[in-house]
């Protein structure tokens, strides 16, 4: 069951169309991911969904009947921008952001201060959050955006300025959001927290979902004739092999696709001729990453044909 459907919603600027014919659904108690590169018009999704902007076409239903004013009340939305005021004390921060959305009292209390000590910064809840670093400001808005329980989180590029002992403690967060029955749409540009996370996603380029659905459904359609492989050695004898189809090296690992998976066990047979050390070979297996860079290469008539999977 859906508990967010996103019908053909379109926003153009200026003429220039931002969000163009924009379809998905995010199933109920699942981790979403739109993602993309940025500017690809997330975030102007994002907003039409929250209603901060109309669309010039299209409509979002919740639970069968059209997003109103009211989705707001059910909604902890973090966005790309920090939204806080910065003459505020953080305690008065968490506590009026939690306040707005209808939810007071000793029980809020009790699980900012749990929160400010899980992101160590409950010496710091006196402090003005102008005062604050970036990344400490973050994590302040991410405790305000789900402090009051909302029903949906809607975190765009959360992971923005922290380092990788808190962007691991928001992940943990995350999760046990998941794990309460929250749907939570994840926005962002890093394929690979996408991939750990999300149950379901949709691909965004140029304001077009280029593709759209489970994530283990979209991998095993791509990972078909594909390897990753790590190494140590030199896999130039492989750029004129005629059993290979394309070679993406990605620094720390490579993916080779080859041109018909009966190739596939020829393949590592030549690796170990050429004296390569091999790693790790993983056949029927790709990323996030190489999937976008094969898609955003494409043109328009062969992106309709792989958008849903």
């Amino acid at each position: 069951m859906n508990a967010l459907e996103v019908r053909n919603l379109t926003k153009t600027f200026d003429g220039i169309t931002a969000v163009d014919n924009a379809t998905f659904e995010v199933p109920e108690g699942s981790i979403f991911g739109l993602i993309g590169r940025n500017g690809a018009g997330k975030t102007t999704t994002i907003r039409m969904m929250m209603n901060i902007y109309m669309p010039d076409s299209g409509e979002v239903i919740l639970r069968g009947t059209k997003v109103g004013q009211n989705f707001k009340n059910k909604v902890g939305y973090l966005p790309e921008e920090r939204g806080l005021y910065k003459k505020m004390k953080v305690w008065d921060t968490l506590l009026f952001f939690s306040e707005i959305k209808g939810n007071a009292g000793k029980n809020v209390q009790k699980k900012a201060n749990e929160y400010l000590k899980r992101f160590d910064l409950l010496d710091r809840k006196n402090s003005k959050i102008e005062d604050l670093s970036k990344g400490n400001q973050q994590k302040i808005q991410f405790i305000s955006t789900i402090l009051h329980e909302p029903e949906f989180i809607i975190l765009d590029e959360p992971f923005s300025g922290l380092d990788p002992i808190n962007t691991n403690l928001l992940r943990e967060i995350i999760v046990e959001e998941k794990k309460k029955g929250k749907v939570i749409i994840l926005s962002t540009h890093l394929m690979d927290f996408a991939e750990r996370m999300c149950d379901h996603i949709a691909m965004i380029d140029h304001g077009k979902i280029i593709l759209n659905g489970s994530l283990n459904s979209i991998k095993q359609k791509y990972a078909q004739k594909n390897i990753s492989l790590t190494y140590k050695g030199d896999l130039s004898f492989l750029n004129s092999n005629p059993i290979i189809e394309k070679i993406s090296d990605y620094g720390n690992s490579t993916g080779i696709k080859v041109k018909d998976a009966s190739y596939i066990q020829q393949l590592l047979k030549l690796l170990i001729e050429n004296k390569i050390e091999v790693k790790n070979f993983s056949a029927n297996e790709i990323s996030l990453q190489e999937i976008f860079i094969e898609l955003a290469g494409k043109d328009e008539h062969e992106l309709m044909e792989v958008a849903n999977v």
